[in-house]
């Protein structure tokens, strides 16, 4: 790894005009006004491998976090065929645990964040008026270390075909407690362990690029007071990320040390295995709401343009959104009630635990609030946006519920808490993306997708989280422990109707990528620069500008098709 870091600084060093890629004294731009960064792209592959365009990275971060959701789903689904009845079923414990553990960082490290990258690079300087990323090759820096990290997370199962065994995926569970990940003798922990810390690494340099990008390259006519709820969210999230990921870093080069160096950082004689606990969480719960957070922006950013109504409260949303990012460093510990820590202090962040879910209620019922009185249009992506605001009602009410310390004990490391952290990660953050998607579809390929197959998408994805995750919620005040490959027969109806749910949600899923693919190639064409009729309602944001100012100044394309509303009635009838 440091031969590789020291060849592409010695790389980087012998590049030119550096200049052309960062932002001119005076507030000037970069990119396509000043023609240095993507005036002239070259063809092809070549265009994706050299690219810095924010455009362009913004649709590989997008590409690639679908084919990283699309790993976590399948291990899941083989996760929870095996599930469907109590005793070993198609794959042994130690599978079963390796498919456990890459599903957690993958759907964590390696979809959650970049898909809200994935937006965040494309949009952020269309809504803020930028013509680009504050440092471009910084930017593309950041994604293109993302796939050697999947490929170190994930090196293990090939590996253990191809060395015999020798080699083994992790199967430490995605948290990584000690002492199991110190003394699991298995050279596929050390390589999850440099994949994690090269996502983190990518991970921090986007968020320093959003960071000075939203306080250095706005317009001239967007001050604080008028800038869009999805950027107050990211500079957020990012400001979250700078404070909280070198932390999982240095925990993640001691848990190295530990299991390389024999150092004593997490043994018993040493800092012991609680002191990784504290590391982890306290990047762990900022975390959550890094996910979280841009996904509520895109919800109050997209919601009020099919309510006709601009968002309810907006100061009050930005607020709560500051908020919670200052709340989240304080709660961490709630996911250690039952280690024995003092209980004064145990209180104090059941406390901070109880008092975070206040602001988040706010967004709630500003969401609620918006919706009241608007005129409603039930195109797909408002129906992800009230998918969104329902399946986080239901994730955080049971997150109030794990944050009181008698409850917890009873429910700690139980099913419910699987349930839990699902509605909000499955059910929120990834209904939230598909809303994004479906919104902006028009603006990145020129076309629409098919209406009822997006509904299908939103009917069965919902159905289906529902049923599976609310079975886990029962399956928890059962008693039922997660983490487990079988189980007692009594748990066997519960476990077959979550079963059932996730295929349900998984075959939605496949209606997704086939509407997905089938659309941008063949999908009619926009022929209007406000696809969702926006302007009607004085709803138009900047990106909308940008996309019609681009129509107008490129070279005609095939016409004659009538734009439709997701592929079916025309827009002005819906």
């Amino acid at each position: 790894m440091g031969v590789l870091l020291v060849g592409v600084a010695a790389f980087l060093t012998r590049l030119e005009d550096w200049r052309s890629y960062t932002p001119l004294a005076g507030g000037g731009y970069v990119g396509e006004q000043t023609g240095h960064a993507h005036s002239e792209k070259p063809a092809g592959i070549v265009r994706w491998l050299t690219t810095v365009d924010h455009k362009d990275i913004g649709l590989l971060y997008g590409f690639y976090g679908l084919f990283a959701f699309a790993w976590g789903g399948i291990a899941v689904l083989i996760m929870r065929t095996e599930l469907a009845v109590p005793e070993q079923f198609i794959i042994g414990a130690n599978f079963y645990n390796a498919l456990l553990t890459t599903h957690g960082i993958t759907m964590l490290f390696l979809f959650g964040t970049p898909i809200i990258a994935a937006f965040g690079n494309y949009f952020i300087p269309l809504l803020i008026g930028a013509d680009d990323m504050a440092f471009p090759r910084i930017n593309a820096i950041a994604f293109w270390l993302l796939p050697p990290a999947a490929v170190l997370i994930w090196a293990g199962f090939p590996l253990a075909t191809l060395t015999s065994g020798d080699i083994q995926p992790a199967q430490t569970s995605w948290t990584m407690y000690t002492p199991l990940s110190v003394e699991q003798t298995n050279p596929g922990v050390d390589l999850m362990l440099l994949g994690l810390h090269l996502s983190g690494v990518s991970a921090t340099m986007g968020a320093i690029n959003f960071i000075a990008t939203i306080f250095t390259e706005r317009g001239e006519d967007v001050g604080w007071e008028k800038l869009d709820i999805f950027s107050w969210t990211m500079i957020t999230q990012s400001g979250l990320i700078l404070f909280s990921f070198p932390l999982l870093g240095s925990a993640l080069v001691m848990l190295l040390m530990d299991r390389n160096f024999a150092t004593t950082f997490f043994a018993a004689e040493g800092g012991g295995p609680i002191l990784w606990q504290h590391l982890f969480w306290f990047f762990g719960h900022p975390e959550v709401y890094i996910l979280v957070l841009p996904p509520m922006g895109l919800v109050s950013l997209i919601l009020p343009r099919f309510a006709g109504r601009k968002l309810f409260g907006f100061k009050f949303v930005v607020y709560s959104t500051l908020a919670i990012g200052v709340l989240s460093f304080g709660v961490w510990a709630h996911h250690m009630f039952s280690t024995g820590i003092d209980p004064r202090i145990r209180a104090s962040f059941m406390a901070v635990s109880l008092a975070i879910a206040v602001p988040s209620a706010v967004k709630v019922f500003n969401w609620i609030t918006t919706m009241w009185n608007g005129r409603l249009r039930l195109v797909a992506p408002m129906l992800f946006c009230i998918g969104f605001v329902q399946n986080f009602i239901l994730g955080g009410v049971t997150g109030v519920f794990l944050a009181s310390i008698p409850v917890d004990l009873v429910l700690h490391d139980t099913y419910y808490v699987v349930g839990h952290f699902h509605f909000i990660v499955m059910g929120a953050i990834a209904m939230a993306g598909f809303a994004g998607i479906y919104y902006w579809f028009p603006m990145f390929t020129g076309r629409m997708y098919q209406r009822t197959l997006a509904k299908w998408h939103f009917w069965l994805t919902m159905i289906g989280s529902n049923v599976t995750f609310l079975a886990m919620l029962l399956l928890g005040y059962g008693g039922m422990p997660r983490r487990y490959a079988t189980y007692l027969p009594q748990f066997t109806d519960l476990h077959l109707v979550a079963t059932v749910g996730a295929f349900v949600m998984g075959f939605g899923q496949l209606i997704f990528v086939y509407n997905l693919v089938v659309s941008w190639l063949e999908g009619p064409r926009v022929e209007s620069g406000d696809p969702w009729d926006l302007e009607d309602d004085g709803m138009k944001t900047k990106e909308w500008e940008w996309f019609e100012r681009k129509r107008e100044t490129a070279i005609a394309t095939d016409g004659g098709e009538e734009v439709r509303a997701d592929g079916g009635e025309t827009i002005e009838e819906e």
